[in-house]
């Protein structure tokens, strides 16, 4: 029986990682692995790498840029102790920063559209944040809940609206964190990187940083949903910001060049408009063929990923980002009766239904 178990251990082993307990549960942000997505490297001949960025603490790739935005602040004397932190979000930046504020001592206040999954706005009220929601309306109007979250913080005092979409906080957090992450686990051997942009602080600042670290070799790919800008206005040199239709996915897509991304945007190589239709069978086919549960922005990346390794051709290594996991879209992505009303439906392949559990 001994001798037995030691074999099972010995199994085992191979598994382990030794590391050091992290310091709370910012210490537990980033490090996340980057896994290769077997079916579509089989297919292209590439290797598909996808960012499991899911498994950060708070669930999401926002936990990194709510510790940089919150350090910032806290680092230019913006918030004292016992302050308020305020921010306009669509959802996954919020839940991070309920974590950081919850870790770090400060009230939480989030203004978002409502629009976002239900999902979110529950998890976020259990973490202790006053959620705010407020009709979804364009940048430019003063109503957008951007404007609203920064009016507020001015409004009360020891207060501080983190600013994700225009704080160069976001973006440091991807140069100084996700970046090099990627950079050592591929051991350099990328040769193009993709993904969707919100803020742009993901983006632009693994571009940044493995533009700077290949020389200007790795070719960088906006992955963009319908209703955003940023694929006309890369395809047109700049010229062009046309915003036509909508999406199904959350948190993704823009009407405008964020101050995340206008230092960078000379750096963007091409960009991929991603219908609806791939993303949902997209998001459908990665669980059945690869068990990885993804949010629809997620399955939007792999889409890119994937087009993206097709133009570049056989033997290259591709990396995208799994933004988050579809556990906070649930309610909608797999019902059939929201499915149907987003014309979505006929989009997953007949064997692939057996997954759509909710009516």
């Amino acid at each position: 029986m001994l001798f037995s178990s030691r074999r099972f251990y010995s199994a085992a082993s191979r598994f382990v990682t030794a590391t050091k307990p992290t310091d709370g549960f910012v210490g537990a942000i980033g490090n996340t692995p980057l896994i290769r997505i077997g079916s579509l490297s089989k297919e292209t001949g590439c290797e598909v790498l996808g960012k499991a960025e899911f498994m950060n603490p708070g669930g999401s790739v926002k936990d990194r840029a709510a510790l940089f935005v919150v350090e910032d602040a806290e680092r230019k004397g913006l918030i004292k102790p016992g302050g308020t932190v305020v921010e306009g979000t669509a959802g996954n930046t919020g839940i991070g920063l309920a974590h950081v504020c919850r870790a770090k001592g400060y009230k939480c206040v989030i203004y978002m559209p409502n629009t976002q999954s239900q999902e979110k706005i529950d998890l976020l009220k259990m973490l202790g944040a006053d959620v705010r929601p407020v009709p979804a309306v364009a940048f430019e109007n003063p109503d957008n809940y951007n404007h609203q979250a920064k009016r507020f913080a001015d409004s009360i005092d020891n207060a501080v609206w983190t600013n994700q979409f225009d704080n160069p906080a976001n973006r440091q957090a991807h140069i100084e964190t996700t970046g090099p992450e990627i950079w050592a686990q591929t051991g350099g051997n990328v040769d193009g990187f993709t993904c969707a942009t919100g803020t742009a602080g993901t983006f632009a600042g693994v571009t940044r940083y493995l533009k700077d670290m290949s020389g200007g070799r790795v070719k960088s790919f906006a992955a963009d949903p319908p209703g955003s800008i940023i694929y006309s206005y890369i395809k047109s040199g700049g010229q062009e910001m046309v915003r036509g239709g909508s999406s199904i996915t959350e948190g993704i897509g823009q009407g405008r060049i964020t101050a995340n991304l206008q230092p960078d945007i000379h750096l963007v190589d091409d960009a991929l408009k991603i219908a609806d239709s791939d993303t949902i069978a997209m998001l459908y086919r990665l669980l059945d063929e690869e068990g990885i549960y993804l949010g629809a922005s997620s399955a939007l990346n792999v889409v890119a990923a994937y087009e993206m390794a097709k133009i570049l051709g056989p033997g290259k290594t591709i990396v995208t980002m799994l933004c988050d996991g579809a556990y906070r879209y649930q309610s909608r992505l797999f019902s059939r009766k929201w499915l149907e009303s987003k014309g979505l439906i006929d989009a997953i392949p007949k064997h692939l239904e057996k997954y759509i559990v909710l009516a």
